[in-house]
């Protein structure tokens, strides 16, 4: 029996998963100004924003949405198409 694969995107990720993906991604300084909340300003740390983000249920949406707008810029590259093709400029003349 196959197991059910969750269609939501945020199935199995944790929410310091995400803050830490974020942070990654932006940096403390952009975040704060992305989401404008203290814990991302004043001595940010993963530790104080979840403390922050599990008592406040805006912010925690806040996050959650960033992070799937984060996802959503990754386009996956199409295995079956090249991105740079060493041959594409060749001198050598196909017979």
């Amino acid at each position: 029996m196959a197991a059910h694969a969750s269609k939501d995107p945020l199935h199995g990720v944790t929410l310091e998963m995400q803050v830490n993906a974020l942070v990654a991604r932006f940096g403390w300084l952009a975040l704060s100004k992305r989401i404008n909340i203290n814990c991302f300003k004043n001595e940010p740390s993963v530790k104080s924003s979840l403390k922050f983000l599990r008592r406040t249920p805006w912010a925690r949406a806040e996050v959650e949405a960033l992070y799937l707008e984060s996802l959503e810029d990754i386009v996956p590259e199409k295995a079956d198409e090249p991105t740079f093709n060493p041959w594409a400029n060749s001198r050598i003349k196909k017979s």
